[in-house]
Formats: C-alpha cells, sequence, structure tokens
C-alpha cells in the first residue's frame, strides 16, 4: 500500500502537513484529511493544487 504526504510550499520549499494520508476529501469549507495512525482533521480555506502521483504527494494551498 502506498500512502500520499499533503504538502505546502512556502517560499520556494515543501513542508510537509501530513504523512501516510489514506484519505482526502474536498469540503465546502476546504479539504479533509484522513491519515494511517492520526485520524482525521479538516483544513479551512485550502485548496487542492495538484497531485503527483509518481512522487506520492498532494500540494495544497493556504488561504
Amino acid at each position: 500500500m502506498c500512502q500520499m504526504r499533503v504538502v505546502v510550499e512556502k517560499e520556494g520549499k515543501e513542508e510537509v502537513m501530513f504523512e501516510n494520508v489514506t484519505r482526502l476529501d474536498v469540503i465546502e469549507q476546504g479539504i479533509a484529511v484522513a491519515t494511517l495512525f492520526e485520524g482525521s482533521r479538516e483544513i479551512v480555506g485550502a485548496a487542492l493544487r495538484r497531485i503527483d502521483f509518481l512522487g506520492g504527494k498532494v500540494y495544497l494551498s493556504l488561504s
């Protein structure tokens, strides 16, 4: 099984927000992320920027 990482780019560098992501839902308020070990959390105001399937990363933008 291959879990994804959720990252945000800040000042040209990647900041990992979540590892071992098993589910990502786009919700009205932003993004909901579920992880293998930490359960689920909502990121209010977040938007999906892109997904790198080969690299196993989901890029978000935060407002």
